[in-house]
């Protein structure tokens, strides 16, 4: 399987499958992407090769053909703050051991030869064997986006558990004030693919067990971090979160980590009217009809069924005669008779007035 993915281009350099995909491949989970490390090379031979550079920060390089990553073995030291601050060396005297040793987890610490046969000098496999996430290194602590990671790996391998040494480094790491010196983009990066993994609420669980949310997730320090069951898509699970929040808390955290508008919408959307659509037959039919008008619900029937999914989930209500309800106002004439009699303003109160009392006949 590995020497399929060999080009003839580097048969002569040492090369090995590295991280997530012998993880995955270790674990039995689908392959999504393959990383490749590359030893005693050089950024120069790499690109008579044909090989693409990406990034600023260290020497990666795409495939002329697959397009897969190929990283050159480095080693790394922090040397300032941020993203930035780290000094990379790479050569001939950098081993495979040394590149491996800079990773996160032990998990994505092993790397696969040519011939299959897997590398692991820090313990991944007897991790993997036990279902725990732990530290490779001090190292750990040099990348302050290495909590956010964790947090989405709790997530995406549910069985797994964060090793209590780990888990008190982490605390270290957000104790000291460094989560402050990650971007938005970098946050909100982690939290979007743990938002599509199979238990996403441990991303905010296992931040708030190290102490690290009140630095990009303070609105979720006293609140109940659950995401209900039924829900697919990371917009309906990130808005599900505004359940527990108020409107100017759902604006708050999607500022800081701007998320995209969809997102923001969402959310907001229930963190305003969630609870009062969940009981809709017992409000103010005119307040039901304002919600759904400021949700556009009537103008996209599909975001409209969304967020009434998401209430339902939330509530645990059936919401099934409430998204009839939309449905049908969405479907009828509602002033056939005068309609050609109105504009501007006066048209748009007569519709709100006959969607309020079709709202009404439904709760009774």
């Amino acid at each position: 399987m590995f020497s399929n993915y060999l080009s003839h281009k580097i048969a002569d350099m040492e090369v090995y499958l590295v991280g997530g995909a012998v993880r995955d491949t270790v674990i039995g989970r689908p392959v999504k992407e393959r990383d490749w490390v590359v030893l005693d090379s050089s950024p120069e031979e790499m690109l008579q090769l044909g090989y693409r550079p990406v990034g600023k920060q260290f020497p990666v390089f795409l495939h002329p053909e697959t397009h897969e990553e190929y990283a050159l073995a480095r080693t790394e030291r922090k040397v300032g703050k941020g993203h930035g601050g780290f000094d990379f060396q790479t050569g001939s005297d950098v081993t495979l051991e040394d590149d491996l040793l800079r990773r996160d987890l032990t998990i994505n610490a092993i790397a696969m030869d040519d011939k299959g046969e897997l590398i692991d000098p820090y313990g991944g496999l007897e991790d993997i064997k036990n279902r725990v996430l732990r530290h490779v290194s001090q190292a750990f602590g040099e990348d302050p986006l290495r909590i956010f990671r964790v947090a989405r790996f709790a997530c995406q391998l549910p069985d797994f558990s964060v090793s209590s040494d780990t888990l008190k480094l982490m605390e270290q790491i957000a104790v000291n004030g460094e989560l402050l010196e990650l971007s938005a983009e970098r946050v909100w990066s982690e939290f979007s693919k743990a938002l599509l993994a199979e238990r996403p609420e441990q991303f905010l669980t296992t931040l708030r067990t190290v102490k690290a949310l009140a630095f990009w997730f303070p609105e979720f320090s006293e609140v109940s971090c659950s995401i209900p069951g039924g829900l697919i898509t990371a917009e309906s699970r990130y808005a599900s979160l505004g359940w527990e929040l108020s409107p100017s808390q759902a604006i708050a955290v999607s500022s800081r980590l701007r998320v995209p508008k969809r997102f923001s919408k969402e959310i907001f959307n229930i963190a305003s009217y969630g609870r009062m659509l969940s009981e809709w037959r017992k409000n103010q039919a005119w307040k039901v009809v304002e919600a759904l008008e400021v949700a556009r619900v009537f103008h996209d029937i599909e975001k409209g069924y969304s967020l009434i999914d998401i209430v339902g989930a939330c509530s645990r209500e059936d919401l099934h005669t409430l998204k009839q309800l939309v449905i049908d106002i969405k479907n009828s004439d509602l002033i056939p008779d005068f309609s050609s009699d109105l504009k501007g303003q006066e048209l748009g109160k007569a519709i709100r007035s006959e969607r309020i009392k079709r709202v009404e006949a439904k709760q009774n």
